[in-house]
């Protein structure tokens, strides 16, 4: 469900909202919403120029697969962040 909240911003930030809105043709809390979520996908998510050289490197590769099989197995010390 839907929760409403209120965001504090100055005159000139929420400027550049509505005219960034009104470009895409957006409410100004669409707007802010698929702005923020696109921020988080590329801040969660790797690029494919930073894959491919995650895929390129075998010796990680390995590790990453060793270490899978590990998990599946419980075996090891598994460190809570």
């Amino acid at each position: 469900m839907p929760k409403t909240i209120t965001l504090r911003i100055d005159d000139e930030l929420l400027d550049r909202f509505k005219h960034h809105a009104k470009i895409e043709n957006r409410t100004i809390s669409n707007f802010i919403e698929t702005a923020t979520l696109r921020y988080i996908e590329e801040s969660e998510l790797v690029d494919e120029f930073e894959m491919a050289e995650i895929l390129s490197n075998e010796k990680l590769i390995k590790r990453l697969k060793n270490g899978s099989g590990d998990v599946r197995k419980k075996r090891g010390r598994f460190v809570k962040i």
